[in-house]
């Protein structure tokens, strides 16, 4: 496997990544969480860069609205006390990579953003990392998941309901499959929930425990190609161990646990690489490292580890397929770089 590096732009503390659409083409969005721009290079030469933004950032992810290049993003989260602004915008295209950017929500500590859709109706997920917090340590506020119809026309207000009040820690979402269905995997101290939409106006939310213990991120993917998804996590909030689960006798057995321990694992992504189902994850803290790990190419029960690159201190990552290869983009938060791997063979 060649990996290839390039730092596209130094960015400090960068945050959010996410792979939309400009012009019809595939761009590459970075954004920062402290203050400052969100960019976006094109994926095909990674030569071509538009300032998306130039402030005011606190961005903790940036979402594509379907069949449409405006997308929505949160701006504001800056601190994880005492600042309660977070705030959704709406970031409308004018074409050849002008945005404008309007604010339409304010939720405290709004920390994720999802679209999921269903019975031809598009429904806005938001997940709340606390209500209120006196200091960084103070969790006795839980977060809150809301959700709502997502309407054709952003200028018109929307209503969001509370489909859950007692989130502590609730740090990860995930859009994935689940029983033929898009959905979203929600994760926090109380466990790992999946939220299904409503299939018709009159059904309601369906949610779903499917782990009990204490997770901070997940994703899923069926890595060893038996037909069933396993679940990657990350334990506890911003937790040091990264792990892979399956289901055996309809509970949840851990069969992977990444050999290095280190305080604050922040990405767990599901992805192809080469072909094969993988799960992309980083660390923050320790050897700051960036990895994947697949099944092993002569046997698909064991799962190895390959290590992309160390000392970068990763926070999010997307994974691309593109006609020259495999790309991980990477928002490098702790070196302060948006970052691309090129992978090959």
């Amino acid at each position: 496997m060649k990996i290839t590096r390039k730092d596209l732009v130094k960015m400090e503390k960068c945050y959010a990544v996410s792979v939309m659409n400009i012009d019809k083409k595939p761009y590459v969005f970075y954004a920062t969480e402290g203050n400052g721009s969100c960019v976006a290079f094109d994926c095909d030469t990674l030569s071509d860069q538009k300032v998306i933004w130039n402030e005011p950032g606190g961005t903790m992810n940036m979402v594509a609205i379907p069949d449409s290049e405006d997308f929505l993003a949160i701006q504001k989260f800056f601190r994880l006390y005492d600042w309660e602004e977070a705030t959704l915008v709406w970031a409308k295209t004018c074409g050849k990579g002008v945005y404008t950017t309007k604010p339409i929500l304010q939720l405290a500590y709004l920390h994720r953003i999802g679209i999921v859709e269903s019975n031809n109706k598009r429904y806005l997920v938001c997940c709340t990392l606390a209500e209120h917090k006196a200091t960084v340590d103070d969790w006795s506020y839980p977060g809150k998941v809301y959700a709502g119809k997502l309407p054709e026309d952003l200028n018109k207000p929307f209503k969001l309901q509370i489909l859950m009040d007692d989130m502590t820690q609730n740090h990860g979402f995930a859009r994935v499959e689940w029983n033929s269905k898009q959905a979203v995997m929600i994760t926090g101290r109380n466990g790992v929930f999946i939220i299904t939409p409503p299939e018709t106006d009159s059904a309601g939310w369906r949610i779903e425990k499917i782990m009990e213990q204490a997770v901070s991120d997940a994703d899923m993917i069926d890595i060893d190609g038996d037909g069933e998804m396993e679940i990657a996590t990350i334990e506890q909030f911003h937790g040091k161990f990264f792990r892979v689960y399956k289901k055996i006798d309809e509970k949840y057995v851990m069969i992977f646990e990444h050999q290095e321990k280190a305080e604050f694992y922040h990405v767990v992504k599901s992805g192809i690489i080469n072909g094969k189902p993988v799960f992309v994850g980083g660390c923050r803290r320790g050897k700051q490292q960036l990895f994947l790990v697949k099944a092993e190419d002569n046997n698909n029960s064991r799962l190895e580890t390959v290590l992309i690159d160390e000392g970068v201190g990763p926070s999010n990552i997307e994974i691309s397929n593109l006609s020259e290869g495999d790309i991980i983009f990477s928002a490098n938060r702790e070196i302060g770089y948006a970052t691309v791997y090129q992978i090959k063979g």
